[in-house]
């Protein structure tokens, strides 16, 4: 028998046996791949939570600039101001953004937190917007986003037009808040 050829079989067949018994993970392996897709997760979960709040401060600046859009459309061509708004007319006008819960049995609309929302005419030339227990972080983002506002309110404290993140973060601290914007 040839040296060669025993002592190559040899290796082949030990070196299967070798290959054989590394496969699959340790359970300590399994554990620190555990852990790190843990860690993955937890920071997906941070970053979403995130957005959505960041999603939801856009979506109820947006809603307001609608309803405002909106009322200045319907009473463009009226010469006594906003008499006779109301929230009810809003909803049949079609104003009310479909982003915001209505009720068009009771005339109510409500927003993602299940704050009222109400639109009326404040004096013959303006309109005031108010949501409901608005919470703080959306609070901040929608009450300084900016708009053609001739007063804003956070909380039942007039704020100084446009409002600044500053004041508005002071404003809204302490919990949800209401928020009343005035447009003429």
């Amino acid at each position: 028998m040839n040296v060669k050829t025993v002592a190559s079989i040899r290796a082949r067949v030990g070196s299967r046996g070798a290959r054989h018994m590394q496969r699959g993970a340790t359970l300590l392996e399994a554990i620190a791949y555990l852990g790190i897709a843990a860690i993955v997760v937890i920071g997906a979960i941070a970053l979403l939570r995130g957005a959505f709040g960041s999603a939801s401060s856009n979506q109820t600046a947006e809603q307001v600039t609608a309803i405002q859009t909106g009322v200045k459309k319907l009473y463009m061509g009226q010469t006594n101001g906003y008499n006779g708004l109301t929230t009810t007319v809003a909803i049949a006008a079609g104003i009310i953004p479909t982003t915001l819960v209505i009720d068009t049995a009771a005339n109510t609309v409500t927003d993602a937190w299940g704050g009222a929302v109400t639109v009326t005419s404040a004096t013959s030339g303006t309109f005031t917007i108010e949501f409901d227990s608005v919470p703080t972080d959306v609070c901040i983002n929608a009450a300084s986003a900016g708009g053609t506002w001739t007063a804003v309110s956070i909380g039942g404290a007039t704020q100084t037009v446009p409002v600044t993140p500053a004041a508005a973060q002071a404003a809204c601290a302490g919990g949800a808040k209401n928020i009343i914007w005035t447009s003429a």
